[in-house]
């Protein structure tokens, strides 16, 4: 068995494989839970409403992903990934409550959840077991089977998403009836504006977006690094690049530090400084980059931080890694910033500033290119005293 830890990936063995599902409900508790695949483009979204695999919808892509009560404990789906179409890159599984904001129900209800991904002719299983004892989101992506070349690998992704089905569906792309209306009642109070699910792109110097809590606190915050794909192995002569990301912080304690793999500063979720880089790719072989995660609950023990990006080994080149860093929370439209500029004799790019601004989030473009950490440091006034590290 591989046990897969959030953000670590593995390959399948098989190209016909069974994933299932399995979480405990507490005894008396009336929780209904439920199992959905979307299948992927390279856009991330459905090609069509029919690419949602679920109980009410159980074929998909002719029969290549099917759903089926006795796949897992929860039910499951089987996959032929010699049928599925050439344009599908990506399996996407996610759980989530049914009704879960008229019950007032989270993810938290699910114990000793899991998803399985077992050969259907037998032999290893990859599993992975997310944390929910604290989750205050009402669905989840698991995982996700995508395709490498001509590899298909697993990715344990524990991804959580607000509102439960129906705005988990749109997010990829599917279009969802609502319920009828409900009798009349009494004018109700000013609607909240639609939550926007469309992408915030920082394309401008010094261009910056504001977000607000939708709750207590923002939940899980994802900050994600990815280069171009064809170019993560070789960049200039043949030489193995390494690009890592990283953050300056500054607690509201006064407290600041640096998130990188370089010293093995990985950071942490549940104890400050409530930032954790999720491992470090030296290859580019994860498909979806380098991610740190950020605990949005407590977002008010955070000031501010500075995204930024170092390429550690490796000749540098900008232009030809394409790099791009995505902002994400649960409810919230991504805040997407590419590295359009370059320059080639800095080996680290800051990013993007990130501010507490008065509870609200506050993203501010930068894409500054310096020697090292040392300098942003400075250009950003943190007073950190630096010596040479290693990752080893």
């Amino acid at each position: 068995m591989t046990e897969l830890q959030q953000g670590g990936n593995t390959p399948v063995a098989d190209k016909r494989l069974s994933v299932g599902f399995s979480w405990a409900i507490p005894s008396g508790r009336a929780v209904e839970a439920d199992a959905s695949a979307y299948l992927l483009t390279a856009s991330g979204k459905v090609r069509g409403d029919a690419d949602m695999v679920f109980y009410n919808q159980p074929d998909g892509a002719g029969g290549a992903v099917r759903f089926g009560d006795r796949t897992g404990a929860r039910g499951g789906f089987t996959v032929d990934l010699a049928s599925l179409p050439t344009e599908l890159e990506r399996i996407v599984f996610c759980v989530t409550i049914h009704e879960a904001q008229a019950k007032g129900q989270t993810l938290a209800l699910l114990a000793d959840a899991e998803i399985a991904v077992t050969p259907a002719g037998g032999g290893e299983a990859i599993r992975y077991r997310p944390i929910l004892s604290h989750a205050t989101e009402a669905a989840m992506v698991l995982g996700e089977l995508y395709r490498r070349g001509d590899q298909w690998k697993f990715r344990a992704v524990g991804q959580g998403f607000n509102g439960g089905l129906a705005p988990l569906a749109r997010s990829f792309g599917i279009e969802v009836a609502e319920d009828a209306a409900p009798p009349p009642a009494p004018p109700p109070p000013p609607p909240t504006p639609p939550v926007r699910l469309s992408k915030v792109t920082l394309d401008k110097p010094g261009q910056t977006v504001s977000l607000e809590k939708k709750g207590s606190h923002f939940g899980e915050i994802t900050v994600n690094l990815n280069w171009s794909r064809g170019r993560k192995a070789f960049f200039g002569g043949g030489t193995a690049i390494d690009l890592d990301l990283g953050c300056l912080y500054e607690l509201t304690s006064g407290r600041k530090g640096v998130v990188q793999a370089l010293g093995r500063a990985f950071g942490g979720f549940d104890q400050p400084p409530y930032i954790a880089l999720s491992g470090d790719d030296r290859t580019g072989d994860v498909s979806q980059g380098e991610t740190m995660r950020i605990n949005g609950a407590h977002w008010s023990d955070l000031r501010r931080l500075v995204v930024f990006a170092n390429i550690y080994d490796g000749v540098p080149n900008w232009q030809q890694t394409d790099g791009v860093v995505t902002v994400t929370m649960p409810d919230q439209p991504p805040i997407e910033v590419r590295m359009t500029e370059g320059r080639n004799d800095r080996r680290l790019c800051g990013i993007v500033l990130i501010e507490n601004d008065g509870g609200r989030l506050k993203a501010t473009r930068i894409v500054e290119y310096v020697r090292d950490q040392q300098v942003l440091d400075e250009r950003f006034h943190w007073g950190l005293r630096w010596v040479a590290g290693s990752k080893d």
